[in-house]
């Protein structure tokens, strides 16, 4: 089974073109104005429109309220909408049966115990991205958590790993955590917010090489 490669982050046609020629599974378009990664509604509903049928098109909102959610979800029409915030279990079951629509939760993990924070969002949830802790942003920023937590961890919810991957190391995280879905931003970048087409081409073919593997 190949895994799954989620490239986020993307605000250009060439780099959606570039993630789908290097065979991603997944791209994300960030609305969060705080990010270097933003995308206005119109632009990402551009950009959506975009990526082929064969793409899963994630939407990220951190902390966004209902009505900005709703209308978000409205104007893009995403297949997935990946919170990376600090929203509540409660918040996105409640979400999720106003929508139809698969839902993440992005999670930040410091420690065996904040593994279990994930649980909750069991019924909820329909994935959970374990990411390192949130820094000055909750995402992007390049950093990685220690990816032994994962080894012995009973997962009740199908799950996927972020936090500063790169074509350099996503092997070793995969033979590590065994996931089925791996997630890179600055990993694939020139700088904050500017993809660069190469490195995602390579982060791809890493991921293509160690299943082929």
């Amino acid at each position: 089974m190949n895994t799954q490669i989620k490239i986020c982050g993307l605000s250009t046609e060439a780099s959606i073109d570039a993630a789908v020629k290097a065979g991603a599974s997944h791209i994300g378009l960030v609305h969060f104005e705080k990010s270097p990664r933003h995308v206005a509604l119109e632009q990402a509903a551009s950009l959506r429109m975009r990526a082929p049928a064969s793409l899963k098109v994630v939407l990220l909102l951190v902390n966004a309220e209902l009505d900005l959610t709703t209308k978000a979800i409205e104007v893009i029409k995403p297949d997935i909408v990946q919170f990376h915030g600090s929203e509540s279990a409660q918040w996105i079951h409640a979400l999720k049966n106003t929508v139809d629509i698969e839902i993440w939760k992005a999670l930040g993990v410091r420690d065996a115990a904040s593994l279990k924070t994930a649980d909750e969002y069991d019924n909820a949830a329909d994935l959970i991205l374990f990411d390192a802790p949130a820094q000055a942003l909750p995402g992007g920023t390049g950093m990685r958590f220690d990816w032994s937590l994962l080894t012995e961890h009973k997962h009740k919810l199908p799950w996927g790993l972020a936090g500063g991957l790169t074509s350099d190391n996503v092997k070793e995280a995969l033979a590590q955590t065994r996931t089925q879905l791996v997630d890179t931003s600055s990993g694939v970048e020139s700088a904050p917010g500017i993809k660069d087409v190469d490195k995602i081409a390579a982060f791809c073919q890493a991921v293509r090489d160690y299943d082929n593997h």
